[in-house]
C-alpha cells in the first residue's frame, strides 16, 4: 500500500506498555496497577508513567484508595479511550491490510 495511504498511529497509544493497558481496560470495567503491571510484565515506575501520559490524553481515569491500610490504584478506560483505542485498531489495518 502507497504510504499516503497509511493512517497516522496515535504516539500517545504507540508503546508497548500503553498499549497494553488499553488492550486490557478495554475488556474489563477495572483493573488495579499491580494487575496490569503482572499482566504487561513492565516496572512500577514505566507503568507509573504510561498511566500517567493516558490519563493526561484523557483515555483513563486513575482512582486511588486504600483497602485497608494498603494503597489501592485502579484505572479504567473513558469513552475518549474506547474512541482512540478504536481508530489505534484502524490504523494499524492500514499497514496490515487485516480487517476485522
Amino acid at each position: 500500500m502507497p504510504p499516503e495511504k497509511l493512517a497516522q498511529l496515535d504516539p500517545v497509544i504507540h508503546s508497548r506498555t500503553r498499549l497494553g493497558v488499553l488492550s486490557i481496560l478495554v475488556s474489563v470495567k477495572e483493573a488495579s496497577f499491580n494487575y496490569l503491571k503482572e499482566t504487561i510484565g513492565t516496572t512500577d515506575g514505566n507503568l507509573s508513567v504510561s498511566l500517567s501520559r493516558l490519563e493526561e490524553a484523557g483515555y483513563i481515569s486513575i482512582k486511588k484508595a486504600f483497602k485497608g491500610k494498603k494503597p489501592l490504584t485502579t484505572c479504567r478506560i473513558s469513552e475518549k479511550g474506547k474512541k482512540a483505542f478504536s481508530e489505534y485498531i484502524k490504523a494499524l489495518e492500514t499497514y496490515t491490510g487485516f480487517k476485522k
